[in-house]
């Protein structure tokens, strides 16, 4: 049977639509949900409860120490990995995800498809090994094998794409990881303040990582077109809003013949 393990924090409004969909849609295909939470103070721990969900509770956060406690906490080999604003479309979502794991006893992990670069990534057929970064696993819609993870353990150093570092390190083992013809929606929107701590993130995770260095000169050009793009979309957003009204007025003072059915 299948694991499928959620990561939370104060999302409870996604997290039960997710849990809706996972019970309502999978039932037969899954054999156990998991919601590890960082310390929401929502009502998060309630909604799992709702959908008989086991609730565990993860204080001391990071992304590979959460990845490690999402894997030990499941009881099935194949775990299936959500965030609480994600969830699966397709709906033989869980069975060829089964499937996949096996037809390949050397299979590691699969990513599923929710974004263009794994649309074409998929149809064009190239392989984890060619592109580890946009084949790779990602922790939101992917799936991995317990058995492997028991041996290589995610990297708790790394402050983001722990993911993509457990790739790595699979595929140097001599393991495959593969997509899965499925689809799941992936859906956030964070403010600036999580942007940014994204940002830092994904910095320090660029350079350990992919041995991106960043340049000086790219971020003064990104400062400044950022600066330029807010001035002129301010003055875009307040003249579409004149235009509106403009529009909304004329066309209370000229309206068109209604149809009648």
């Amino acid at each position: 049977m299948i694991s499928v393990v959620i990561r939370n924090k104060n999302q409870s409004k996604a997290l039960e639509f997710l849990l809706s969909n996972l019970v309502n849609r999978y039932e037969n295909q899954i054999g156990e949900i998991i919601v590890v939470d960082n310390l929401s103070t929502d009502n998060s721990k309630e909604v799992s409860g709702k959908y008989n969900a086991r609730f565990e509770t993860i204080s001391n956060f990071s992304y590979g120490g959460s990845a490690n406690f999402c894997a030990e906490k499941a009881n099935h080999d194949i775990v299936v990995l959500f965030s609480a604003h994600s969830y699966p479309v397709s709906p033989d979502f869980f069975r060829s995800i089964k499937m996949a794991f096996e037809n390949n006893t050397n299979l590691a992990g699969v990513r599923c498809l929710h974004s263009s670069n794994d649309y074409k990534n998929y149809i064009q057929n190239i392989s984890a090994k060619q592109d580890p970064n946009k084949s790779g696993l990602i922790f939101s819609g992917s799936a991995f094998r317990k058995s492997v993870w028991e041996k290589i353990k995610f990297n708790e150093d790394v402050p983001t794409f722990e993911d993509k570092d457990w790739t790595k390190r699979v595929l140097k083992a001599g393991y495959d990881i593969e997509f899965a013809p499925v689809v799941f929606s992936y859906s956030i929107h964070r403010n600036n303040k999580q942007l940014f701590f994204r940002f830092k993130n994904d910095l320090f995770g660029n350079y350990q990582i992919w041995h991106e260095e960043p340049k000086l000169s790219s971020a003064f050009k990104g400062t400044i077109v950022s600066i330029i793009n807010a001035i002129k979309n301010m003055f875009v957003a307040i003249f579409y809003a004149f235009k509106r009204l403009l529009f909304t007025l004329k066309f209370k003072s000229n309206k068109p013949k209604k149809f009648e059915y």
